[in-house]
């Protein structure tokens, strides 16, 4: 593989996101004692700092590598709102697609970490389908960006703004001015993401989406890569397995991808970097193979890190000499 105009490319290479926005906010101290209240640790708070979660962390890898990045979604009229769209503004990320709506609060995840050790997480949001009115918000945006993109973004966190209706528009959309369109899906979902260029299912949110419980041994997730094109009739479907690397399955073929990662600190956010580099590539002109490629060496960067984490140019480019 010869990656050395790669950046050249991600830098010219527009996508276009739609997804669940998500403020991840991390709680860091020491516990050094148990509470006399209950049989629980005190944590000693040391620090507390936010980052992008959900789709914006799929928006943040892509700028990482320097591709260019519109974000689509709904927030509520909240602090969390004026916290996550600072980050956002802060990544120079457009956030011209996200708007707010009284009646939802914005999607927060509360990590308390006393040393390494994650001690709790509480989360706080609101679960709602997207309304019409926001529906056709978001639809107009996207009608006026989507022949400036090469690209098409699907992260589904289910919270509520991946609607069938919304996808099947969005895809058609896309398909009618010729941009890929790629998905990393929710189960509960899987039979909304027909007719898109790539779904990046895990292994067990592909197992859950064809409703099978398990697999008796690693052949198997052959005929389920297959199952998932015949039944979606998409192009492609990349399967991830954490330490088994990922497989990518095409019409007539298929290619396993052992995994690149060295260590393994933290898989949090790793299929972010996975549909993010992968979709990135692919609006650079690259194939599936190659772009598939790059994303699993992405993927193995940031899980050697803690927390949610993003690639650089730097590290991709090491990892791919």
């Amino acid at each position: 593989m010869n990656f050395s105009h790669i950046f050249d490319k991600f830098s010219k290479a527009k996508v276009l996101i739609l997804g669940d926005l998500i403020l991840d906010r991390f709680i860091r101290g020491e516990a050094r004692r148990v509470s006399p209240e209950a049989p629980v640790p005190v944590v000693e708070v040391k620090m507390e700092t936010y980052c992008l979660g959900g789709a914006g962390n799929v928006a943040n890898n892509i700028v990482s590598l320097g591709g260019n990045v519109s974000i689509s979604g709904i927030v509520g009229n909240d602090y969390t709102a004026e916290v996550l769209l600072k980050e956002l503004h802060a990544k120079n990320i457009d956030v011209s697609g996200i708007f707010k709506d009284k009646t939802v609060e914005t999607s927060i995840k509360t990590r308390i970490i006393a040393g390494h050790q994650q001690v709790v997480r509480f989360d706080k949001e609101t679960v709602r389908e997207l309304s019409p009115v926001n529906t056709k918000k978001i639809l107009e945006f996207f009608t006026e960006r989507i022949s400036d993109s090469d690209a098409v973004l699907i992260s589904d966190y289910g919270k509520g703004v991946i609607t069938k209706s919304i996808i099947q528009k969005i895809i058609k959309l896309a398909k009618k001015h010729r941009k890929i369109v790629t998905v990393d899906p929710k189960i509960e979902h899987f039979t909304r993401y027909k007719y898109v260029d790539c779904l990046t299912p895990n292994i067990y949110e592909a197992m859950g989406g064809m409703h099978i419980t398990r697999l008796k041994n690693i052949s198997e997730i052959d005929e389920l890569g297959k199952k998932i094109l015949k039944k979606l009739k998409c192009r492609s479907v990349l399967i991830t397995q954490g330490e088994n690397g990922m497989t990518l399955f095409e019409q007539t073929k298929s290619l396993h991808i052992p995994t690149a990662a060295k260590e393994v600190f933290d898989v949090t956010g790793a299929g972010d970097t996975v549909i993010a580099v992968l979709t990135l590539a692919l609006a650079s002109g690259m194939s599936l193979s190659d772009s598939a490629k790059i994303a699993n060496f992405a993927a193995g960067i940031v899980v050697g890190k803690v927390g949610t984490a993003t690639v650089s140019p730097q590290e991709l480019s090491k990892a791919l000499k």
